[in-house]
């Protein structure tokens, strides 16, 4: 009996814990909005943390996230999509 065959084999590639800050605009709404894409984007959040004030244009958000080097790029772009998102940038 064998164990090697012509199958196609993926190869592992490691998750490592990225932080990163996004600026958004509309309050406490687009923090939300941030929020429900970070839910349904498939990727491990590992830390979220948001500070809006109120009369100030801009609020931010950190977040960790477990990513590959390759996915950190479509990570932010998906972010990007977001309406009320200004910038993504990583920590």
């Amino acid at each position: 009996m064998t164990v090697i065959d012509d199958a196609t084999r993926t190869s592992w590639t490691p998750r490592t814990h990225r932080r990163h800050e996004i600026v958004t605009t509309d309050g406490m709404e687009g923090v939300l909005r941030v929020g429900a894409a970070l839910a349904g984007c498939g990727f491990a959040v590992r830390d979220f943390a948001a500070e809006v004030h109120e009369g100030v244009p801009y609020s931010s958000i950190t977040c960790t996230v477990s990513l590959t080097g390759g996915e950190c790029d479509a990570f932010a772009q998906s972010l990007q999509a977001v309406p009320s998102v200004v910038a993504v940038t990583p920590c």
